[in-house]
């Protein structure tokens, strides 16, 4: 595991901090497009009512990533699948009962997202400590900004104040930013929750560590498009080496390195792949190579290949702009639960 001070130069973490920081609580009008009264989120939310609620999640987390190196990816995906349905509420985290279908259910999370222990340990630790005061939907942008740091990656002044939901979106789950969305939709769809492609490009480059099904990738390999034949902007050495990895009719549910080079380190190697056309996922691909992103997201992939520095500081700002989409801070519309997989 990467130190929180490489590669990323300590200056500049304290310089993305400091400028994060610098308004310590910021007054969201219902980010998202939301017409709900003005909300107020808090980097220091809990000084008061659970002043030790980031060493606790941090504590949790380095404990799982012992035993599981891929928990930091993991966490970081599922803030992302939380935020993108209904807004960061913790909807994600809901379990299935009868009458009520999870958002854990749905295509895009079913049998792939994971994480969820750790992050009922986390509120299992928090509740002994502070009961009642930490929202899940917190945790999870906690967990984060955490999982971030602790890989190499930016750290990030986390807007605390949330209240979790009390429903969840199915539909909006299976509708998801996905692998084989071409840029068009996944600005679409980023644009559906007032994020531009400066915020798709960054949130994208969370794709610089963590794992991926052979799934993902076999129609690029044997069948792009239906044409039985491979993705052509793919590099054909690096197609070379998937097809040993993931060969015609095998395990597609083997798990590969979406950075090759350091997989488990979060810095700007998933930009410079993109610019070799290394890029694992063909969603992830598209950011350099579509014939569309030659005057939007393309250049933005270039300056952050260059520049690790650039690319940290968007990352940050475009977590802290994601992490703000719907949150609920109304008592009449969300809680703090108790156990983050049920409603109180």
């Amino acid at each position: 595991m990467a130190s929180s001070s490489s590669p990323f130069s300590r200056v500049s973490q304290l310089a993305v901090k400091a400028t994060i920081l610098a308004a310590v609580c910021l007054l969201l009008h219902g980010g998202g497009g939301s017409s709900a009264s003005a909300a107020e989120l808090c980097v220091s939310y809990y000084d008061h009512t659970c002043p030790d609620a980031y060493k606790i999640v941090q504590g949790v987390l380095v404990e799982a990533h012992k035993s599981d190196p891929r928990i930091f990816a993991s966490l970081i995906r599922l803030h992302f699948h939380d935020c993108f349905v209904l807004g960061c509420d913790g909807s994600l985290l809901l379990d299935t009962f009868p009458g009520f279908q999870s958002e854990k259910d749905a295509r895009p999370n079913n049998n792939s997202a994971r994480g969820y222990p750790v992050v009922d340990a986390a509120k299992a630790a928090l509740e002994k400590a502070c009961p009642g005061v930490v929202s899940c939907a917190d945790i999870l942008a906690l967990a984060a900004e955490i999982s971030v740091q602790l890989s190499g990656g930016p750290g990030w002044g986390v807007l605390l104040g949330r209240l979790d939901g009390k429903t969840s979106s199915i539909a909006g789950a299976q509708n998801l930013p996905g692998p084989f969305d071409g840029l068009k939709n996944l600005t679409l769809k980023f644009q559906a929750v007032n994020l531009d492609v400066t915020d798709l490009v960054a949130l994208s480059g969370a794709h610089t560590f963590g794992r991926v099904k052979c799934r993902f990738v076999t129609n690029r390999l044997y069948n792009f498009s239906g044409t039985n034949q491979p993705d052509p902007t793919l590099n054909a050495a690096y197609r070379a080496f998937l097809s040993t990895r993931c060969p015609r009719n095998g395990d597609a549910n083997s798990l590969n390195d979406l950075d090759p080079t350091t997989p488990d380190t979060f810095d700007k190697n998933y930009f410079t792949n993109l610019e070799k056309n290394r890029g694992f996922l063909d969603s992830d691909q598209q950011l350099k190579s579509d014939p569309g992103a030659l005057t939007t997201t393309a250049p933005i992939v270039d300056r952050f290949a260059s520049s690790q520095d650039a690319f940290f500081k968007s990352f940050a700002w475009s977590m802290i702009k994601m992490g703000n989409i719907l949150p609920i801070t109304d008592p009449s519309r969300g809680e703090v639960r108790k156990h983050c997989a049920f409603v109180n």
